[in-house]
Order: C-alpha cells, then structure tokens, then sequence
C-alpha cells in the first residue's frame, strides 16, 4: 500500500493541526473535576517521559566533540537566552496598547525558551550549512533551557503569573532535569532501543505535547480565561511575533557574518539562534503558569508556525546561494525530517 505523504504546497506543518485540533477539543469538552485530575497527572507522567527520552537520545560523545566549535555554541546561547529576553522585555513598551498584560506575560516567556533541535537541523541541511554544529547547538540549548529557562523566569516574571513560586523551579528540576540525566545514565543499555525505535518514539512525543496541550487549555476553559483575548488582540500579537522573528533572522545572519564565522556556520546560527522549541516551552509552561498556561502558550504555538514557514522558505533559497558547498550527505533526508519531525522541536 502506497504511503500518504502530507502536500509540500500545504503551508501548515500537519502537527500545528493536531495542536489546534486539541485546542478545539479542550474548549468543546474541557477535562473538569476528576477528568482534570486525571489529564493533569497524565500530563505530568508524559512530560517527565518525554524528557527521558531527551536525555536517552543526546549522545554524550557527540557533545562533547561538539564544544570544539565553542564560538558558534556560545553565540547561538546568547542569542537564544540573552538578545531574545531583552527583545521581550523592549515589548513591554507595547502594553496595553497592543497587548494584553496576559498575552505579553506569555511573549516574554516565548523569548525564555530553548532553542530548537530538530528543525535547526532540517533547516541547516537544506539550506547546505554545518549541520554537525547544528546539532550540537540545538542540543546545548535544550539541555541548559532546562535550568537557564526557569531562572530567568523567576527573574523577569517573578511572581507577576499565577502558578509561579520558589516551588515551581524545584518541580522543574524533579519534572525535567531528573528524568533527563536518568536517560543520560542509562543510555549506555537502551541508547540502541531508542535509535531503533525512532519513529514509534517520536509518536510519543508528539502525544506528550497533544496531551499538556490539552490539560492547560482545559483549565483555561473552566476558569474562564479566554474571554481575556479577542481578534484585534491576537492580529496585535501575530504582528509583533513577524517582528520579533525578522529581527532574529537579520541578527543572527549579519551579526554572525561581523563576528567572522563563514556561510556553513551563519546558516546553523541563523536556524539555530532564531527559533524556540514548542516541545520544550509547553511542558515548562505548564509548570510554571498554572491556570494561565494556556495564555502562556498561545503566542509560543503561533511563533512556533510562523518560523516553520518561513525559515522553510529562507532554507531553499539558502541552498540556491552560489557559495553553498555540496554536502556529503544529500538534504533529502533533512526535507523529511521538516515535513514529519521538525513540528515539534
């Protein structure tokens, strides 16, 4: 039986559908009582599993040949912890305005979370930069987005969000980074299972995500909180989120030009500094805003699409430059990647 393939002139990546999918379902029919209890715990089994994995997958090896490219790695972290909050916090300039105090709350946190792994690298294979960088960058991110996040959460959210508290961050580290050095531990055993089983696991994370999704938007449902937004509010938001992605893409490839990398490497920092991953946002979210979780997430979910989309467009018209180098390995693999792994990254 021929295997369906999702159409390359859709413009959605078909997991932001499913995510939208189970927003719709979360305000059509909102877990209450002991159905809430029971996604929430759920939620927190799958985000503590999904970050299992996480620690499972990342070879120890390959990070540590990794910090060679130390420069890149540093410059991809400032861009992601260090130029992204200070953007956030020039936004709230634009309250209220623009934005509603809730919907700023979840930008700047939008601009606290780690980077990308997956689509980083799709993206960089596409457009023929250093994909090895790439994936050392992303995995960096990820794994000190797991300790930097919250801390900078406490400092420039402090306790203006309902749900965050010195208690927040020891959930975090039990929720998050305990699971993630238990997969690092044991992936001396089962480093072979979950390279074998890839895809079924990949499965699996997607359905962690769709699964706090839909915890945090049901409790936004039942405490009333959406009434907060209206359409003017979330076109504000839409184009303030197109600004703050062109600003990134524009640093992150002049500034590293100025800084003297050369074209493989200002590719992995433009994919790799410019975009923020959903998969990692939504567990911390759900730890650290509570009830306002959904509010939290939303301006996370729509940057997310947008720098799918357009990055995609940047990457192809990367790989027409005429000092692109001829990779060793062909992106075909990568473009796979993007239409069925890099939605949730």
């Amino acid at each position: 039986m021929r295997r369906l393939r999702w159409p390359r002139w859709m413009p959605v990546d078909p997991y932001i559908l499913l995510l939208i999918g189970t927003v719709g379902l979360a305000a059509l029919l909102p877990a209450r009582g002991t159905g809430a209890d029971v996604a929430s715990g759920a939620s927190t089994l799958a985000i503590a599993f999904l970050f299992f994995l996480y620690g499972a997958r990342l070879s120890t090896r390959e990070a540590l040949d990794g910090l060679r490219h130390w420069r890149l790695h540093l410059t991809v972290l400032a861009c992601t912890f260090v130029v992204f909050p200070l953007l956030g916090l020039a936004a709230r300039g634009l309250v209220p305005a623009l934005l509603t105090d809730p919907l700023y709350q979840g930008l700047l946190f939008l601009t606290l979370v780690p980077s990308t792994i997956q689509s980083s690298i799709a993206f960089t294979s596409i457009a023929r930069g250093n994909v090895p960088a790439a994936i050392c960058a992303g995995s960096f991110s990820s794994l000190a987005g797991i300790v930097v996040t919250p801390l900078l959460a406490a400092v420039l959210l402090g306790g203006s969000v309902g749900g965050f508290s010195a208690d927040s961050l020891v959930r975090i580290v039990l929720q998050l980074l305990v699971p993630f050095v238990a997969g690092q531990v044991l992936r001396r055993w089962i480093g072979g299972f979950v390279a074998r089983h890839k895809k079924v696991l990949g499965l699996v994370d997607r359905g962690s995500i769709l699964l706090v999704v839909y915890a945090a938007f049901s409790e936004g449902m039942v405490q009333g909180i959406w009434h907060q937004v209206s359409v003017l509010r979330l076109a504000g938001l839409l184009a303030v989120e197109a600004v703050l992605l062109a600003v990134m893409l524009a640093l992150t490839w002049y500034g590293a030009r100025a800084l003297g990398f050369g074209r493989a490497d200002r590719v992995a920092i433009q994919f790799a500094g410019s975009k923020k991953s959903l998969a990692s946002g939504l567990p911390m979210a759900g730890v650290l805003f509570g009830v306002h979780a959904s509010l939290a997430v939303l301006p996370l979910m729509l940057f997310h699409q947008m720098q799918l989309m357009v990055c995609a467009v940047i990457a192809k018209r990367r790989a027409r430059d005429p000092e692109a180098r001829d990779p060793e390995d062909p992106a075909a693999g990568a473009r796979t990647a993007v239409g069925t792994g890099a939605g949730s990254g």
